[in-house]
């Protein structure tokens, strides 16, 4: 497929891309460390790129980054039967030299993406539509905002932008597709795809914004006196009947640990979904390739771990993903996913902990709500004239909500 200047091509794996030319522009600033970057002649080119990089490309998103995508692959949690297809969007200069890359998939149902389209598919169905396939614009199983467009460091970040754009729908027509949606993208791409004729979507999650804490105790200082004492007696509570906690990352990140950890997913992700997307074997890959941007907060009792979450640790934000226990404690979960996150990211220096999708219960604990943003090209255009007019009500209410939470957030007034 050609556009303008570019000749954009349909990468069925990321290994198809590889690793090297991904993080430069997933990641360039962590793409090759000085000692892996295969000589003088290859750094001085490499630093030379990165002397106008992409603001947002500045700040390290675990997310986004081969490794992490890579092991969604190669553990089959993406590809073979699980409804995820691969089709990762590459635009290339005349000369073969990489531009740009979206990561994007196949689908065949809309599970594990957490903005949900499911009410849209069943009335296009109903009016003998075909909904499926659609193109997913994303990371897998992942409700995290991040970069969609990754643009190589020197290129014009618009031109690149808007081939890889019209890729999408190229690729859209060629699968037989409904829909293209670029989900959990930050607030200018948001902005730009609606002026590139994508409907707009908003959502909410809860956030944790470090205003400079040097403690937990400064943290707890910036409460309404009520809240404060309601967190310390949870945290207090969490952690009796002898139950101690541990920060398990980089080389201390053991097999036991991640046994068990697993085994926690495995329960709560039955009970919560019926099947869990992710498997061992996604797990022990990023525990060799990922282990420095991988944290396991792992409660113990008795001489064994009874519940842990895992976390992945960017540039600037702890993200907070999975959590699972074999015992019941009051407040465990709140303590392993949220204070002991908030306790991980003031000892770091990071400036937020995102904390996942929903959870108006992260409200009392500190966390703050957040705007999230999602675009959605619809090609019918009798569905897309009705989805826009739901997403234009749906907006004003995510906007009315997030005004009356902000307004009960647990802070001091003032």
């Amino acid at each position: 497929m050609s556009d303008t200047g570019f000749t954009i091509k349909v990468a069925s794996s990321i290994e198809a891309v590889g690793r090297d030319d991904w993080d430069l522009c997933a990641n360039p600033m962590r793409a090759w460390p000085q000692q892996e970057r295969g000589g003088v002649e290859r750094a001085a080119a490499y630093d030379s790129e990165l002397a106008a990089p992409d603001p947002a490309a500045e700040h390290f998103n675990p997310f986004i980054s081969y490794d992490f995508l890579h092991a969604l692959e190669a553990s089959g949690c993406v590809g073979q039967r699980s409804g995820w297809t691969p089709l990762h969007l590459v635009a290339e200069r005349p000369d073969g030299r990489l531009a740009g890359i979206m990561p994007a998939y196949g689908k065949t149902h809309s599970q594990g993406e957490y903005v949900f389209d499911w009410g849209w598919a069943d009335a296009y169905e109903r009016a003998g539509g075909h909904y499926y396939p659609k193109l997913q614009v994303s990371v897998p199983f992942t409700p995290a905002t991040g970069r969609r467009f990754l643009i190589r460091p020197g290129e014009d970040r618009g031109e690149v932008s808007a081939a890889l754009v019209a890729g999408a729908k190229a690729t859209l027509r060629s699968i037989g597709g409904s829909s293209i949606h670029a989900t959990f993208i930050g607030h200018e791409d948001w902005q730009w795809l609606g002026e590139q004729g994508f409907l707009q979507r908003t959502d909410q999650q809860f956030h944790w914004i470090n205003e400079g804490y040097g403690s937990f105790e400064d943290f707890l200082a910036a409460l309404a006196s009520r809240k404060r004492k309601t967190i310390k007696r949870e945290r207090r509570d969490a952690l009796a009947n002898g139950i101690t906690v541990e920060h398990l990352t980089g080389k201390t990140l053991t097999r036991e640990a991640w046994d068990a950890f697993f085994s926690f997913y495995m329960d709560t992700g039955s009970r919560k979904w019926g099947r869990p997307y992710l498997n061992r074997k996604f797990y022990a890959l990023i525990g060799e390739s990922m282990a420095e941007h991988v944290l396991l907060v792992m409660a113990k009792r008795e001489g064994r771990y009874i519940a842990g979450a895992i976390n992945f640790i960017g540039s600037d934000t702890l993200y907070g993903r999975n959590w699972g226990c074999v015992e019941d404690h009051p407040f465990l979960h709140f303590e392993l996913c949220y204070h002991q996150a908030i306790d991980f990211a003031i000892a770091r220096g990071l400036k937020r902990v995102e904390a996942g999708a929903q959870g108006e219960h992260k409200l009392a604990r500190g966390y703050r709500p957040v705007t999230t943003y999602s675009a959605h090209y619809i090609a019918d255009p009798g569905l897309r004239r009705a989805i826009d007019d739901y997403l234009s009500h749906e907006r004003a209410q995510v906007a009315a909500n997030h005004e009356a939470l902000d307004e009960a957030a647990p802070f001091k007034k003032g």
